[in-house]
Formats: C-alpha cells, structure tokens, sequence
C-alpha cells in the first residue's frame, strides 16, 4: 500500500493522489488499476446489466453515515467499529444492531418471534406469570427440554433459577413461606425422611 504520491487511473486517465484507488496486495504497487470512482461506475454498469438495483451512495456530512435499516443520517459515535468494512464502521447504526439483537437472541435461543412473544404476554394479561405483579420481561424455558413456559419478571426469574428449575424445592419453599418449617425425620443414621 502506497504512503503518498499519485496514480494515473487505467479507465478516466486522470492522475489522481493514490488513496483515490482501492487496495490490490496482487499488483506490484498494491493498488487497484482503476481509481474508486471508476470501478463503482463499473459495477454499477455491471448490477444493472444483471437485472439488479443498485443504491445510491448517499453522503452525509463528514464525521456522519446512513444507516440503511432506519435510514437516518448519524454521527460516527452512533456506530460500532468493524475492522473489515471499507470505512471501518458496521452497517447498521447501534440503535438498529439492538433491536435486530433482540429478535436473532429470541430467535435463536427459544425458536420464538417478538411477535409469539408478546402474544404470550398478552395472554398473560401483561403481568408475570408468577408474581402477577411485575412486568414480564424475561422468557422462561425448561432447561432439560427447551419448552418455553412463559414469559417472567426478573426476580421470579431469577428466583427458578436460583432453585435449579426443581419443583420438590419449590413446594418446600412456599411451605416455609407458609409458616410450615421444614422438619425431617431421622429414620436411619444419615438418613433423613421428608415431611409429606
């Protein structure tokens, strides 16, 4: 890759400062015979001949970018960095990379669309399906099976969890709850008997 200096463009002809011409590590300067302008020129040429569209390259202010999903314009600090792209930047803005985050992890993690999802917690009449308090905001899933039960609060997430998805420890909890401690009976020498 050339530092400085300039370049004559195969196509247009025109001498051009050489960070007008893409990378090429196979010719003997490292640059592309055709200057950028150019070969976009050449492949839109080529897209339209296919059959395809081909978007217009939209320029925004320097320091900004468009975000193809929402289509705003954004400043640079509304994007993560992507180290492979040509102007080192990812495709989507934050905002957007979010919520298609959120829809890939329902996906991916419970085989469900936002839209099952909030079916699921309408037919919960918009409460957890164990507190009937809080908002439900954490689908819950048997983990030896992968069945979605439904969606949860936090706390009583966290509290199915805590128990390690056991429903003998969660009788036992609410018993104690309930004012019934948990008493049991030694009928062997390390050997105890739960209460019924």
């Amino acid at each position: 890759m050339n530092g400085g200096g300039s370049k004559k463009c195969s196509t247009c002809q025109k001498v051009l400062p050489v960070g007008a011409f893409a990378d090429n590590k196979s010719r003997p300067d490292g640059l592309q015979t055709n200057c950028r302008e150019c070969a976009a020129g050449y492949y839109r040429r080529r897209q339209e001949a296919r059959g395809k569209t081909v978007r217009e390259k939209v320029e925004g202010p320097d320091g900004h970018k468009l975000c193809r999903s929402c289509g705003e314009i954004k400043p640079h600090s509304e994007w993560h960095r992507n180290a492979t792209a040509s102007d080192g930047l990812s495709t989507r803005c934050k905002a957007c990379r979010a919520v298609r985050g959120r829809a890939d992890h329902l996906k991916r993690n419970y085989g469900l669309t936002e839209a099952e999802r909030d079916a699921m917690i309408a037919s919960q009449r918009d409460l957890c399906a164990i507190c009937l308090a809080a908002p439900p905001v954490h689908v819950d899933h048997c983990h030896k099976t992968g069945r979605v039960r439904g969606v949860l609060c936090f706390n009583c997430n966290s509290a199915i969890g805590k128990l390690r998805d056991n429903p003998g420890a969660a009788r036992r909890a609410a018993a104690y709850l309930e004012g019934n401690l948990w008493k049991p009976t030694l009928v062997a020498p390390g050997v105890y008997q739960l209460p019924s």
